[in-house]
C-alpha cells in the first residue's frame, strides 16, 4: 500500500503546496457542494499523484481524494455548467485571493470563489491509487 497523502493548510504558503498537490485534478460538478449550514466546500477529486515516484510501480497514477474548505461563508461560481452534474472539469490551481476568499481555478476559465472566515483546508486521499499510463501536460506559451 502507497501513503496516502494528508495536508492542512492555513495560510496561503500552505495552501500553495495543495494547489501543488492538486493540479489537474478531475472533478465532476456533481462532486462540487456547499454544505452551507456547516459552513463547508467540499471536492471529490480524481487526484493525479505528483509525488509518486514514477520508478516505483506504475510510471503515472491517480487516487480519489477530498479537499475540504472550512469557514467558508458564500460560494460563486464562475461558467461552472451547474444544471450539468456529469461535466468533468480539470482544477489547474487553488490561490488565496486575500484573507477572505480562495479561488479555484478550472480549464476553460471556470471559476469557483470561496468567501471565507478564515483560511482552513485539507487535503485527504480517501482511496487506493491506481495505475493510468497519460501524465497531464500543459502547453508551454
Amino acid at each position: 500500500m502507497m501513503d496516502k497523502l494528508k495536508l492542512t493548510a492555513l495560510d496561503a504558503d500552505d495552501l500553495g503546496v495543495i494547489s501543488a498537490a492538486v493540479q489537474d485534478a478531475l472533478v465532476a460538478v456533481r462532486d462540487c457542494a456547499w454544505f452551507k449550514d456547516e459552513r463547508r466546500f467540499v471536492l471529490l477529486l480524481n487526484r493525479f499523484r505528483w509525488e509518486a515516484d514514477p520508478t516505483v510501480d506504475a510510471a503515472y497514477s491517480r487516487t480519489h481524494s477530498a479537499l475540504v474548505f472550512n469557514e467558508v461563508t458564500g460560494v460563486h461560481h464562475h461558467d461552472i455548467p451547474l444544471d450539468k452534474p456529469d461535466r468533468m472539469l480539470e482544477l489547474l490551481a487553488v490561490a488565496q485571493e486575500n484573507d477572505h476568499s480562495v479561488t479555484l481555478r478550472f480549464a476553460a476559465d471556470r471559476a469557483i470563489r470561496l468567501e471565507i472566515g478564515r483560511l482552513a483546508c485539507h487535503l485527504g486521499d480517501v482511496g487506493e491509487p491506481w495505475a493510468t499510463p497519460w501524465k497531464p501536460a500543459h502547453p508551454v506559451e
